[in-house]
């Protein structure tokens, strides 16, 4: 009996979660929508002149405003294809459509938190002209400085590094940020919710944010709930309502973890069981992340807070978050470390310029590990220049892939790139889910931001440059090797043993930008 209500109780559960009862919602939008045309059929002709009408202005309009090309021949190809659904599918779909609420909530707190971000430490010593220039970039378009009162230490999988976070947590004292897309039931969830139930009950100032949709298949919908009567902050964000809103693009990608302002990590790892190889979805899971010790934390409390504070607006000062006032011994360098934010509410593509720029600044190597590759034609045409000069440029894909459509659409750019000289390789045993970009032996970014463009154009995503930082630099580039090791290097042979998939991963490329 006990068997039988455990099965009926999986089945309830997988029909009745918060992310079907969506889809159905959304379906019946659909076929109400359906039924009015159904209604007006004596006037179909003139309706559908009327959508060929609006989609060809609605093209005009496309060409007209300053967005990513490929986006424009993805939409504008929609509409020739579906001209009665052209209309909807800009307004459902299209790049540019951003939620009012979030720019303006968002938007007004990053006004605020910005007076909070100054570039403090002297980056003149920095020996290399071009990147000092790319710490400036970051610090005038993205807002955040770079810190040298900080030590670093990379983590080459989730494992070791929620190990050594978990420590930091049982350890904190005052407060407790973390921000993640996923968070999963599961063991590791487990052990992060325990340590945070006690430190919440002994006084400890404990938040945390997920992301709606990253979230909705994975954890109870009573869990908001839960947390609160455990003293537990917890807000999720871009919370979905159908019939409300359609705006569900911008997600927040970020990972971020601050304990008592002064030790924080970030990186590709989420809070799921997956991430730390407990259970085995797609071969071993590889992911990488950071965990920062100083000043520099203070960049990611900021984006913690700004976040926070669009939708809640608790801490109109944030100067007791400052990581010197709980910890006001000085802390070591290690080179400049500048983390920073990526926003689809703006229009500047941090994330990829920041990558762009250290292809174009490359003059021995670039090593890239990411899961995704569905880039724009300016990431594409700095892969293969930078690889024609004469750099050795090296791209890590999954050799298990999660998404077998969007690794058929990452393998259509292959040949392009191996064909301007790039070296593309497969891990092997599995699936490598980490974001990292190393450079010389001089610069790495590692963090959220995929080579996709989800990452550079929808996602709020965050990232950490690593400009002469030894102790970061050294280990990545070992990993890197080791990585490389353990793959397998992608041969134009293999790319003939799949025309069929080939083709269709070709035309589902065509329309990428748009999801």
């Amino acid at each position: 009996m006990d068997r039988f209500r455990s099965i009926f109780s999986k089945i309830f559960t997988s029909i009745f979660n918060r992310l079907t009862i969506i889809v159905v919602l959304f379906l019946a939008q659909v076929v109400y929508f359906g039924f009015i045309i159904y209604r007006f059929a004596a006037y179909a002709t003139w309706i559908n002149m009327g959508f060929r009408a609006v989609s060809v202005l609605f093209a005009l309009y496309i060409i007209w405003r300053p967005a990513n090309p490929e986006y424009k021949i993805g939409m504008i190809l929609g509409m020739a294809i579906f001209p009665e659904m052209g209309v909807m599918l800009f307004l459902l779909f299209g790049m540019s459509r951003r939620s009012r609420t979030l720019s303006r909530r968002i938007g007004d707190a990053d006004v605020r938190s910005r007076q909070e971000l100054k570039q403090q430490s002297d980056i003149a010593g920095i020996r290399d002209r071009r990147r000092r220039g790319t710490i400036r970039y970051l610090n005038r378009w993205a807002g955040f400085p770079a810190w040298d009162h900080t030590t670093a230490r990379y983590y080459p999988v989730g494992d070791t590094m929620f190990r050594d976070m978990l420590e930091d947590l049982k350890h904190a004292e005052h407060f407790i940020f973390l921000e993640y897309f996923i968070v999963s039931r599961g063991e590791l969830w487990d052990a992060i919710y325990a340590i945070l139930k006690e430190k919440a009950a002994s006084g400890v100032d404990v938040r945390l944010i997920y992301d709606d949709i990253g979230s909705i298949h994975h954890i109870p919908r009573h869990i908001q709930r839960d947390l609160k009567a455990d003293g537990i902050r917890v807000m999720a964000f871009n919370t979905v309502k159908p019939f409300l809103s359609l705006v569900y693009n911008n997600r927040d990608h970020r990972k971020i973890s601050v304990i008592d302002g002064w030790v924080g990590y970030t990186g590709g790892a989420n809070v799921a069981d997956e991430y730390v190889n407990r259970i085995v979805r797609f071969g071993h899971w590889k992911d990488a992340g950071v965990r920062l010790e100083g000043e520099g934390v203070w960049n990611l409390t900021v984006m913690f807070l700004t976040m926070w504070n669009a939708f809640s607006e608790d801490d109109a000062d944030f100067s007791m978050y400052r990581p010197h006032v709980w910890h006001p011994e000085s802390f070591p360098s290690d080179g400049m470390i500048q983390p920073f934010s990526d926003s689809p509410l703006d229009d500047e593509q941090t994330g990829e310029n920041t990558y762009i720029d250290i292809l174009n600044q490359a003059r021995h190597y670039v090593y890239i590990y990411t899961p995704y590759l569905i880039i724009d034609d300016d990431m594409e045409r700095a892969l293969r220049l930078a690889a024609k000069r004469g750099v050795d440029v090296r791209i890590v894909t999954p050799g298990i892939p999660d998404k077998p459509l969007i690794f058929a659409i990452t393998r259509s750019y292959y040949r392009s790139l191996m064909e301007a000289g790039v070296k593309i390789y497969e891990y092997t045993p599995g699936f490598i889910h980490a974001k990292c970009c190393l450079s010389d032996d001089q610069v790495a970014v590692v963090g959220t931001i995929n080579f996709d463009y989800r990452s550079f154009y929808l996602h709020f995503e965050c990232g950490c440059l690593f400009t002469e930082t030894e102790s970061v630099i050294r280990d990545l580039s070992a990993d890197c090797r080791e990585t490389l090791r353990r793959s397998r290097q992608v041969r134009k042979d293999d790319l003939k043993k799949h025309p069929f998939g080939t083709m269709a991963a070709f035309f589902f490329r065509i329309f990428s930008p748009l999801f």
